[in-house]
């Protein structure tokens, strides 16, 4: 039998911090220290001793209680692990170079974001991006090709609403999960306008930093000062290098097309106004400063905003021709939502529920407010900031909302359909381990000899 947790070790990315860093393991206070080496074979794939601990370590940091059987578990995964790239070799499966590429962004974008800076993930390391890159990716492309077989294992399961509900039965009484209140919410978001005397402001003050540039003065003094995005006016303008994909498109390809330290014209983009000064480009990435100044929206526009929302509001209320969801569709400015009837969307798994607890960390004045309503009740106009940092207006509707329960077929379907196909995965997973766990040679250090491997290894001595 496979481990309960295989399903989700395999399917998870490894970081690039759990990489980098090879544990030691101590032999004796005067005896040399082992700082790694190979403790299995599965066919030509090692596993590494600093493989098992870096695991070891990862788990005690968060908090997962580590037995004297964990070091046999932890090998066994990474056995399951190494068997799959085997096989993936022998099936002829290859992850593109592309794909690899876009992983190794992803996960620097990812790190650089937890770090605050392109330059201190460099400083971190002590090597560029590229030898960053270089360096992890045999790792990822191990980690996409796992996940590529695996996918090749259980792509075509589906279940049937018999399993779902067969599945629902089988779970212990005392088992079965607890859901939190959940609720639906539509929005109606009313932006003011800018006035054309803003814009042209704003512009002319740009106009005004691109001519003093020119003339000799620093951009990046002038970002310090004047640029209204606070993460980079505190490092002159700079962002840092960055993919193109990274930036929006109005503004990569105004910079894309800049030579080394020119300064390019006015770019508008959702966020406001820029000026851009090319530092450096390597291919598709590029370093940059900008000036970003955000157009205002005057305390007269914004009252007309919520002025003319508590009107659209008394005519959704009093007359059944006017839905709120129609209402959303032929008024609402936000592009999100709008084509949904204005149903919000959750951040945090894609879905249109908000589990109550969690609104509290996306938009704790929304959760006060829907925590006083009735379903089809409509609240607002509320003033709000929006994903641009712009302040606008809103309605918000109750749409629906579910009472905390024991989880049930009827009310929680899609749920116990995923847990259900993630069941019917793994099983999947158990039987091809099976099959195949002694098609290659495999061979474990003998200080593992001792270990109750969950599943029937045929394994070698040397």
């Amino acid at each position: 039998m496979i481990s309960p947790n295989l399903h989700n070790k395999i399917t998870l990315l490894i970081s690039f911090a759990m990489l980098c860093c090879a544990p030691f393991a101590s032999i004796g206070q005067n005896e040399p220290q082992v700082i790694d080496k190979v403790v299995a074979l599965v066919g030509e794939k090692i596993v590494l001793l600093s493989d098992i601990e870096a695991q070891i370590d990862q788990m005690t940091l968060s908090d997962i209680p580590v037995t004297e059987n964990t070091r046999c578990q932890v090998l066994e995964d990474q056995m399951y692990q190494k068997l799959f790239l085997v096989r993936a070799k022998a099936d002829s499966l290859i992850v593109s170079d592309d794909q690899i590429e876009q992983e190794l962004n992803r996960r620097l974008r990812y790190f650089i974001s937890q770090v605050g800076s392109e330059e201190e993930l460099v400083k971190f390391y002590g090597k560029s991006l590229d030898e960053i890159k270089e360096d992890f990716r045999d790792e990822v492309q191990e980690i996409l090709t796992i996940q590529q077989m695996q996918q090749k294992v259980t792509g075509d399961i589906k279940v049937s609403p018999a399993e779902v509900r067969e599945f629902y039965a089988s779970i212990p009484k005392d088992s079965i999960p607890y859901i939190n209140s959940e609720a639906m919410i539509a929005q109606i978001v009313r932006k003011p306008p800018i006035s054309a005397e803003e814009e042209g402001r704003i512009k002319t003050r740009l106009r005004e930093f691109k001519k003093r540039v020119d003339n000799g003065e620093d951009f990046g003094t002038l970002a310090y000062l004047y640029s209204a995005d606070p993460g980079s006016a505190m490092k002159n303008g700079e962002l840092g290098f960055l993919d193109r994909t990274d930036l929006v498109p109005e503004f990569a390809s105004v910079a894309m097309g800049l030579e080394k330290g020119q300064v390019s014209d006015i770019v508008k983009t959702q966020f406001g106004y820029h000026i851009i000064q090319m530092i450096d480009r390597k291919g598709d990435r590029l370093n940059v400063r900008h000036i970003l100044l955000i157009p205002q929206v005057s305390p007269l526009d914004l009252q007309k905003a919520k002025v003319w929302l508590d009107s659209l509001k008394t005519e959704i209320n009093t007359q059944d021709s006017l839905t709120f969801s129609q209402a959303a569709i032929k008024y609402s400015d936000d592009d999100n939502t709008r084509m949904n009837g204005g149903m919000m969307i959750n951040p945090m798994d894609a879905s249109n529920k908000f589990d109550m607890e969690d609104l509290g960390q996306i938009d704790r004045n929304l959760l006060f407010t829907i925590e006083k309503m009735k379903v089809g009740d409509i609240a607002g106009p509320d003033l709000f900031q929006t994903d641009d940092g712009k302040k606008a207006y809103r309605l918000v509707q109750l749409v629906k909302i579910t009472e905390p329960h024991v989880a049930n077929v009827k009310d929680d379907y899609p749920r116990l359909m995923l847990s259900a196909k993630r069941k019917k995965e793994n099983e999947k997973l158990e039987a091809w381990i099976e099959k195949n766990c002694n098609s290659a040679y495999v061979w474990v250090d003998p200080q593992y000899e001792g270990c109750k491997f969950q599943n029937q290894w045929k394994i070698s001595k040397r």
